[in-house]
């Protein structure tokens, strides 16, 4: 049986882990540009799944759809794919084909078609299976997150227990190539209950790296109060990035609330100057037009956009409601004037990046 996997853009790192997690069941996912015979994988997240859903559903072939997108709205997929991976795809999906192969009906756990589905029982284990082969992909460290933050997916797809890959099995793929950056969902959590950060940890993973390592930076930011003088020490002495990416999210301690981030503007700002004081340029990212932001809260996080600029960067994006997710359902609200104005200016003196104007465009390109 001929396994494809579908190039999208934007599921390259998704492709990675799956395409090392197959081959460890005799599974080769061969990259195609248009659906193939026998079997196609896709990997979709809630924008892009319309570029492909009428694309899948006129596929000769069997269609096995996962991803983010996916897992939030199964039902809505098995409309138009053959089977729906919910959740984590490393047993599942080659689990999926050898039923398949053999001649089943894919009616195995984890797997949702128009008739059936039975969740998964259990999470996978991170070192039960290679970061990737010899396609490479950025090395997941850990998975899941304490918090409920209202416009994010993470632990609705991976639940609210942090999972970790040892240091060991980090270092074996780190150290295969000129430079090493990771996938998390908040690097400075890394060992810990993703409340308590453990730097004893992390410190010991980055002496077990021997290449230039970029730890904290896109796409393993961290979380403002992870980031104190001994995390930024360990940055400078391990690390090659001059950069700290880090989300603020909101200028309103009544919308920080709300979003169930667990910080303060004030830890934003604390950050962002430990950094700058270190000479680490401090990423900050926010989040406008979420659906309760009033006008003064909105007012506020230009505010904090406008100080922070003087001393970092801003990536700015429209908030989105993502399925899935508690805010789900709702509708980013406009846009002040004042707002669009100010943030074109610090864009424009490059001070400022992001899509407020085109949220959508987040999910299209990778920031480098």
């Amino acid at each position: 049986m001929q396994v494809n996997w579908r190039e999208i853009p934007a599921s390259r790192n998704s492709y990675a882990i799956l395409k090392a997690a197959c081959e460890t069941s005799g599974w080769q996912l061969d990259p195609v540009k248009n659906p193939e015979a026998d079997v196609t994988c896709y990997s979709l997240n809630s924008i892009n799944k319309q570029q492909y859903q009428d694309e899948i559903a006129e596929a000769d072939c069997i269609t096995i759809v996962g991803g983010p997108h996916a897992t939030a709205c199964w039902r809505e997929v098995t409309a138009y794919a053959d089977y729906v991976i919910v959740g984590e795809g490393e047993f599942t999906l080659p689990h999926l084909l050898d039923d398949l192969e053999d001649g089943g009906c894919g009616h195995i756990p984890g797997i949702a078609t128009g008739s059936w589905y039975e969740p998964v029982s259990s999470s996978v284990r991170l070192d039960a299976y290679p970061a990737f082969s010899e396609v490479k992909g950025y090395v997941e460290i850990s998975r899941g997150c304490p918090f409920s933050c209202g416009y994010c997916q993470t632990p609705q797809i991976f639940g609210h227990c942090m999972r970790h890959r040892s240091i060991d099995e980090i270092a074996k793929y780190a150290n295969r190539y000129g430079q090493a950056r990771f996938v998390s969902p908040n690097a400075f959590a890394y060992g810990s209950d993703g409340i308590h950060p453990r730097l004893d940890k992390i410190e010991h993973l980055l002496q077990k790296l021997t290449h230039e390592t970029f730890f904290g930076t896109f796409p393993s930011e961290v979380r403002p109060e992870f980031i104190s003088q001994q995390s930024i020490d360990i940055i400078h002495d391990y690390c090659a990035n001059t950069k700290l990416h880090f989300g603020a999210q909101s200028g309103s301690d009544t919308i920080l609330a709300r979003l169930n981030r667990g910080h303060t503007i004030a830890d934003a700002i604390r950050a962002a100057e430990l950094c700058h004081n270190a000479g680490i340029t401090p990423i900050i990212d926010f989040i406008v037009g979420l659906p309760f932001e009033t006008d003064e809260d909105q007012l506020k996080t230009l505010s904090a956009i406008r100080n922070l600029a003087r001393i970092g960067k801003i990536h700015v994006h429209q908030f989105i409601p993502l399925p899935g997710t508690p805010l789900a359902g709702t509708r980013a609200r406009s846009l002040l004037t004042e707002t669009k104005k100010i943030l074109g200016e610090l864009a424009l003196r490059g001070k400022l990046t992001g899509s407020w104007n085109e949220p959508e465009i987040r999910f299209y390109k990778t920031r480098k």
